[in-house]
């Protein structure tokens, strides 16, 4: 969404950045990353990793638009484990490609690698970074992610469906302690009872799974794309009576973990 009355929390579609060390790790490749790619510019790194968590329209339509792909002398490696192993070449080359849209994603100066996996494995990155997957519950398949580095980590567990009970004891084990829990909250528990099975969670649930997993923080996250910033500072104020340190996430939100090792 665009537009005066979403210029605090911002309008632009999913797309993460994290950074270990050096390493650079871009999680979902929404709207957010154009503006990512004009941030970073020149000094984008060589290779950059890009974790999707599925391929719906919302989270990959920022791919032509990165600049680094633009800027060419780059590898941009895409990882989609939703796909019983495939990667997301075929999906890609389909979306990007007459009538649907002018340009292929080979076409671009830098260059494309598209890995496929299964969402349970855990993925082993240049530099030996090692990031664990979960399958999350979403239509078509999504996955949940964990990066953990020097005694901090994250999770990005969006584009999920509550299932009861709640949470799942193997996803409780997946965010257990982390740092920062990047939950899917677009809709309150009295919205979600009119959008059963578009795939998406409540900010309760979010704040259920960070108290039973001992998650340090919450970001609200996925927002829904009909809720103002006067909604979302309500919102916010209703999350942190629940969890402190939980708030909604905003567009080019940074946080700095130290290293603890």
């Amino acid at each position: 969404m665009s537009g005066p009355q979403f210029a605090e929390f911002g309008g632009r579609t999913a797309c993460v950045e994290i950074r270990c060390g050096t390493r650079l790790v871009v999680v979902d490749a929404g709207t957010g990353l154009a503006a990512l790619g004009d941030e970073i510019g020149d000094d984008a790194p060589a290779e950059i990793d890009i974790l999707l968590s599925h391929l719906h329209l919302d989270h990959v339509n920022g791919l032509p638009f990165f600049k680094p792909a633009l800027c060419g002398g780059r590898v941009m490696r895409t990882y989609c484990g939703n796909l019983e192993g495939a990667s997301a070449r075929d999906v890609l080359e389909r979306l990007y490609s007459p009538p649907l849209f002018p340009v292929g994603l080979d076409q671009l100066p830098s260059r494309f690698e598209h890995v496929g996996f299964r969402a349970g494995e855990t993925l082993r990155l240049a530099g030996d970074l090692a990031v664990k997957t979960i399958p999350l519950h979403h239509p078509g398949g999504a996955t949940g992610f964990r990066l953990d580095h020097r005694g901090r980590s994250v999770c990005y567990i969006s584009d999920i469906e509550h299932t009861a009970p709640w949470p799942p004891e193997a996803l409780a084990r997946f965010v257990e302690g982390t740092d920062l829990l990047i939950y899917d909250g677009m809709f309150s528990e009295a919205e979600y009872c009119t959008c059963v099975g578009w795939g998406h969670s409540t900010w309760q649930k979010g704040v259920a799974l960070a108290k039973t997993a001992g998650a340090k923080a919450l970001a609200v996250f996925h927002l829904h794309p009909a809720h103002d910033d006067d909604h979302l500072r309500g919102v916010e104020r209703a999350v942190k009576t629940e969890m402190r340190d939980a708030f909604v996430a905003r567009d080019g939100q940074a946080l700095v973990f130290a290293p603890v090792d």
